[in-house]
């Protein structure tokens, strides 16, 4: 297979995107931008000041008063028109993202077609709004009655390190669709794939100030939420900052979609596909390193296929290629950060001092072409329990814990109760019955059957639930809620 080439060897110092103009940032504070595999440098970026951040709300809020106006036709083509400049831009997008974030080639092409098929999402949206609308002709003597849905101006949204691209079409193409416009603020960890992004759905042709993009810390995070004229917020990232985000917008009256940790299960019963699991195994706790939302670390074996499950599965796992994702053999990245290499290593050895023993053991892998990397391969766990702190603490890295049950009934309770979160739980069996029981009784907003991720296609919301979502509207489709409101029109003509 080919190792791709890099669009770029370094992007340069990276601008912000104010008022449709990119430019530089008059900030002191310039970060670097490394690649995960190799630990090159490949990018600055600012950090803004206040008054640049002003500046791009000021921006937004402007763009509003005339974006909101341009008719739903004219607004659709334009969004359509931004669907087709990701297509032509597809394979440079994948590149940038592979090298920015650390997937492989194979999961950034996954993640723009996610992307694509947001903005296809958001274009259903736009004529949808028809449908909302509800009219009642002599709802009283001479009196109608009629619905509508207007849009609430302009938002801030944050972007997270591990889905930067996808996170941003969960959000940005929806607001457009609604009649509002944005601030982005993209996570540190990925600025090249957020101005990439951003540059593509530029060249649409969209009126200046309908997206502007800064890069931002905690701190201009909050100040732009905090000004008047942003409406509220999109987010996607870690439930501490999530908390402290929609605790302002609760202070300050606005609206939010906040999307937090997970602690999700994957649950194996005794009359799953052997074959297929082992497969669905690998993309669940492997997949883009576990740097995912929906990913899991949780393995649950119920009866007693355990040990013959564990071997299959680490032997795949240890068979897994790693290397920079450019490569199209590798089958598994980086991690994002030398610090989320970090995190995860020490997740692992607190498992160990808690009791878990090692299957596979992945801290310390051997990646010869890529030494500096932050590299970390597959690690298998067992004689895990779900008392333990790390089975209810997220691992965000490449690993599975695995746990033994009794029954499906224990793992139930175990997942409604032994964790605060609800992003997802899947299961694998060819039990119909066993199938709805568990649908109907887990508590948490997204549900696999025989899949390895219960990834919602675009036009369906992150159903999460508990701690792992906040706010008023989840996000895609159903975060033209977040971005609309009500209004109800009494009329007497007679």
């Amino acid at each position: 297979m080919a190792i791709l080439p890099e669009v770029k060897k370094h992007y340069g110092k990276l601008k912000i995107l104010v008022n449709g103009q990119w430019r530089e940032s008059n900030s002191d504070t310039v970060l670097e931008d490394r690649n995960p595999a190799t630990d090159e440098v490949i990018a600055q970026f600012p950090i803004v000041t206040r008054k640049e951040a002003v500046e791009a709300v000021e921006a937004a809020s402007k763009a509003f008063e005339t974006w909101k106006e341009v008719p739903l036709r004219e607004r659709a083509r334009l969004i359509f028109d931004m669907r087709g400049r990701f297509e032509e831009h597809f394979d440079r997008l994948t590149r940038i993202l592979t090298q920015d974030h650390g997937r492989t080639i194979g999961e950034s092409v996954g993640s723009v077609r996610r992307v694509i098929e947001n903005i296809e999402s958001a274009c259903s949206a736009i004529y949808g709004l028809a449908k909302r609308n509800e009219h009642i002709d002599q709802l009283a003597n001479g009196i109608d009655e009629y619905l509508v849905w207007e849009p609430l101006g302009a938002f801030l949204i944050i972007t997270p390190g591990n889905i930067p691209m996808h996170a941003w079409s969960s959000f940005v193409p929806y607001a457009l669709a609604a009649g509002c416009t944005v601030v982005v603020s993209p996570s540190p960890q990925n600025p090249v794939a957020a101005q990439a992004i951003c540059e593509v759905a530029q060249e649409a042709g969209l009126p200046p100030g309908v997206i502007n993009l800064v890069y931002g810390d905690a701190s201009i995070n909050q100040a732009i939420l905090a000004s008047p004229d942003i409406q509220g917020v999109g987010f996607i990232g870690s439930s501490r900052v999530g908390k402290e985000l929609f605790e302002l917008c609760g202070r300050l009256g606005k609206t939010s979609s906040i999307n937090g940790n997970g602690k999700n299960h994957l649950v194996v019963m005794p009359d799953a596909d052997l074959d297929n699991c082992i497969t669905w195994l690998l993309r669940a706790c492997f997949g883009m390193t576990g740097q995912r939302c929906l990913g899991v670390d949780n393995v649950v074996l119920i009866g007693e296929t355990y040990d013959a499950i564990k071997e299959k599965f680490k032997q795949a796992a240890a068979a897994m290629k790693l290397g920079y994702g450019l490569d199209e053999s590798v089958e598994l990245g980086p991690l994002t950060t030398k610090q989320g290499r970090d995190r995860v290593v020490n997740w692992i050895e607190r498992a160990l001092s808690e009791g878990a023993k090692m299957v596979l053991d992945g801290r310390n892998p051997n990646v010869p072409d890529y030494p500096h990397g932050y590299f970390l391969g597959p690690t298998i766990l067992e004689d895990c329990h779900v008392d333990m702190a790390t089975s209810k603490e997220e691992s965000f890295g490449p690993v599975a814990a695995l746990i033994r049950a009794d029954n499906l009934e224990q793992v139930i309770e175990w997942i409604n109760t032994k964790t605060n979160y609800g992003h997802s739980a899947c299961i694998l069996t060819s039990s119909g019955k066993q199938a709805r029981k568990f649908i109907r009784e887990v508590n948490v907003g997204n549900v696999g059957i025989n899949v390895g991720i219960p990834q919602p296609y675009a036009f369906f919301p992150l159903g999460s639930k508990r701690e792992s979502f906040m706010g008023s509207a989840k996000s895609r489709m159903a975060s033209m809620r977040l971005f609309m409101d009500e209004k109800t029109v009494t009329a007497r003509w007679v």
